[in-house]
């Protein structure tokens, strides 16, 4: 299992965070089970009113992610799901998602929480999308490590105390 090694993070005092979650909409029960686990762990996390939108698929995610990383928000997440078909076009989406969420954080310094789920099959999204009976919860990491990245990144740019 992937989830395995995963490491225990300390976050502490983020309630003030301005965080976003662009979610797809292809596969509706894996989204929905992403998008559970993703507020799930910013309210955990104290961030209570975050910015929650939807776009048509994972192809998506980057251009939006740019737009809020330019609008003020401290962590963007992105919520996904591309499962294997017949064709390249899973190789050509996941590869061209994956550089642009990259993108985005590096060149805007924004950290993007990457829940997109690349899979070859249902299943296996399934097991990922923190629905019950599911290993692992794949958006409430997104949102943790993008919160923990945020966090480690306000504390160099404050001043030391």
């Amino acid at each position: 299992m992937s989830g395995k090694g995963a490491p225990e993070l300390a976050i502490r005092d983020v309630g003030d965070l301005r965080v976003a979650v662009i979610a797809a909409q292809w596969h509706e029960q894996v989204m929905d089970g992403l998008v559970d686990g993703a507020l799930r762990a910013l309210h955990e996390l104290g961030i209570d009113e975050p910015t929650l939108l939807r776009v048509p698929g994972s192809f998506e995610l980057p251009v939006v992610a740019k737009v809020l990383a330019g609008r003020g928000y401290d962590a963007i997440v992105a919520l996904g799901v591309v499962i294997r078909g017949g064709t390249p076009h899973f190789d050509y989406v996941c590869q061209g998602v994956t550089q642009g969420l990259t993108q985005v954080a590096v060149e805007t310094g924004v950290p993007v929480g990457f829940g997109v789920l690349t899979c070859d099959t249902e299943e296996q999204a399934l097991d990922r999308a923190g629905l019950e009976g599911s290993s692992e919860d794949k958006g409430y990491e997104a949102v943790t490590a993008a919160v923990a990245t945020a966090a480690t990144l306000r504390s160099v740019s404050e001043p030391w105390r």
